[in-house]
């Protein structure tokens, strides 16, 4: 049977991030015992975490080098601990500091690497499951090499809650860092000041193109549809996502929203979020969005044409409605509710 190393960086507070339990919880699924790995300034938090999780053990790394992300620390401290383990499965949260770093800790060790993996199953053997050609196609791999490391892509697996009691063991791993050649100088958040991505948020919403066309009036109003597209997210929480039309539209030289840029694009483009439920609006609908909406559970739409792709089996409800009166009357109910 493999030996499972789950190795992961603390964040920046030292808390475990919440992809590490993900990646746990699709570890614990192939019944062999779980060792985890810590790296950062200081893991005391992340390790007390661990806590009723079935962790056999935790092994640490602590540097005040190891507080910034670096490839060259990160993935020195990740090779050691992975080393120290002996494990022949490591698996990894793929968040972008393990994502950047994970391929040369493979190399470090000898072994080989899968990436995006959205399950793992036991099959007369380790066996890892991903997606390919945009979410079109889900294959099961198996390797002989050993060790054999994983990327576990976060928001594929529910987070394991730990039950509480005792903390693992802890035993540190001895490491002499290489001494770094760059130096963070501080964190410049986005010039909007919009955070609009949120991966863990109950609600995706999507804006299409259909924002900033001409409206009833013959005119086109992309002022008041930013402001009710921002008021609904601050009122909701919800993430924001976009039809690969509307963020296209600033090399058109249209008008476009400050806080959307490609990064919110969804869709055989973009991204494939994975949220409870989907409200798009002024969108088609059509195939190379809604491949975007794969994973979504509950999909709702908001479109005048009730001949668009939405109401061809595409989403579970369709509002035939004008999305600008549809989401004031929503934020108005929203501001009611504070």
């Amino acid at each position: 049977m493999d030996s499972i190393l789950l190795v992961s960086h603390v964040d920046p507070d030292g808390a475990l991030p919440r992809a590490a339990l993900e990646a746990l919880a699709a570890a614990r699924t192939l019944g062999a015992p779980v060792t985890a790995a810590l790296f950062g300034h200081s893991v005391g938090k992340a390790a007390a975490a661990l806590a009723g999780t079935g962790v056999a053990k935790v092994l640490v790394v602590e540097d005040p080098a190891l507080e910034a992300a670096r490839y060259s620390t990160d993935a020195a401290a990740a090779a050691a601990l992975a080393k120290a383990s002996g494990a022949s499965l490591v698996l990894a949260p793929a968040t972008s500091r393990m994502t950047r770093v994970m391929a040369g800790v493979a190399q470090r060790l000898g072994g080989r690497i899968d990436t995006h993996v959205t399950q793992l199953v036991d099959e007369g053997g380790p066996t890892a499951v991903r997606w390919y050609y945009r979410q079109r196609i889900e294959a099961k791999l198996r390797r002989k090499e050993r060790p054999w490391v994983l990327l576990v892509d976060p928001g594929a697996t529910e987070a394991l809650k730990p039950a509480g009691g005792a903390a693992p063991p802890v035993e540190k791993v001895a490491l002499a860092l290489p001494a770094p050649r760059t130096q963070v100088t501080g964190v410049r958040s986005p010039s909007s000041g919009e955070q609009t991505i949120r991966p863990d948020a109950k609600v995706l919403f999507v804006a299409g193109a259909g924002w900033t066309k001409k409206q009833q009036d013959g005119k086109p109003h992309p002022e008041e549809a930013e402001a009710l597209i921002l008021a609904f997210l601050r009122g909701s929480g919800a993430s924001l996502g976009s039809s690969k039309s509307l963020v296209d539209q600033a090399g058109e030289g249209q008008k476009v929203f400050e806080f959307m840029t490609h990064l919110n694009q969804v869709g055989q483009t973009g991204s494939t979020p994975r949220h409870a439920k989907g409200l798009a609006t002024c969108c088609h609908g059509e195939e190379p969005h809604v491949v975007g909406w794969r994973f979504i559970r509950e999909r709702r739409a908001v479109n005048l044409d009730a001949s668009c792709g939405w109401a061809r089996g595409k989403a579970d409800v369709l509002y035939v409605a004008d999305a600008f009166a549809v989401m004031t009357k929503v934020n108005a109910l929203l501001a009611a509710k504070k």
